[in-house]
């Protein structure tokens, strides 16, 4: 895939392939129809992590015309399972070739599943994980956006974050100064989503990402049912319109920047 992302095809640098209730294969399948390159499915555990691995060592040759890369890392709900095995495991999955990124890891206060302590201390050992393996880092931020940032530029100078799902327009000024990779799921399609719309709008070009977070957020017209990867192109179009630009250019710069900062060419 040494011309990824040349072809006008998507990337969906942010997904559950292993929490679909529906086939892999056929998941992947349907995405390449609908026009993808590559997906990134993502660790938020380590049992979700190691399968996140086995599908993009299984999917590495793009069998489906879709290639799979894989991130590894400990989501902020479960922060109270870190522990010295569980970083030990996690820095040997991150180790495989497949492996694109450290994450998602994050601060989550809207639902507040483990103390916010806990989620600060797994937050920054991952940074610091990210940093030993010279990984870029996939953030979860939900209503915690100053701790977030505050954490970042203290333990994240100068590492690769991308902002998965982003949900601070009025952080999103320090987060471009940052150089920060902003990118959207489906819920900037919603009707009451225009603060993201017009952060979309805003975000320079070589900081823009696409994502689905399938099966979660899935954009319009299909809200309501499960999210698959192959939707991002829906995504796509609405990010593309509020930006004025014609959607193969959109779809080539979004995934010649996820091809960029995963370093998913020749992975």
């Amino acid at each position: 895939m040494s011309a990824l992302g040349a072809d006008g095809r998507l990337i969906d640098t942010h997904c559950h392939l292993d929490m679909l209730q529906y086939p892999v294969a056929d998941a992947l399948q349907d995405a390449a129809r609908a026009g993808l390159a590559g997906v990134i499915t993502v660790g938020i555990d380590a049992a979700s992590s190691r399968r996140a691995v086995e599908l993009a060592e299984s999917y590495a040759a793009a069998p489906e015309g879709v290639a799979v890369w894989a991130t590894v890392g400990l989501h902020p709900h479960d922060a109270l399972r870190w522990d010295d095995a569980l970083a030990a495991e996690l820095r040997q999955l991150a180790g495989t070739p497949r492996v694109v990124a450290i994450g998602e890891c994050g601060l989550d206060y809207y639902r507040d599943l483990s103390p916010r302590d806990a989620q600060v201390q797994a937050f920054v050992a991952q940074l610091d994980l990210a940093r030993q393996l010279g990984k870029p880092v996939v953030v979860h931020v939900r209503e915690a956006a100053d701790d977030a940032l505050t954490l970042l530029a203290a333990h994240g100078d100068g590492l690769t974050i991308v902002l998965h799902c982003f949900s601070a327009p009025p952080a999103l000024a320090e987060c471009v100064e940052r150089g920060y990779l902003v990118s959207f799921a489906g819920n900037v399609t919603y009707k009451n989503a225009a603060d993201l719309r017009a952060a979309a709008r805003a975000v320079p070009d070589e900081l823009l990402l696409l994502e689905t977070d399938a099966p979660f957020l899935t954009p319009v017209p299909y809200r309501g049912r499960t999210n698959m990867p192959g939707l991002v192109v829906h995504t796509a179009a609405l990010v593309a319109e509020v930006r004025g630009q014609d959607g193969r250019e959109l779809a080539d710069l979004t995934s010649r920047n996820a091809a960029r900062v995963f370093r998913l060419e020749g992975a």
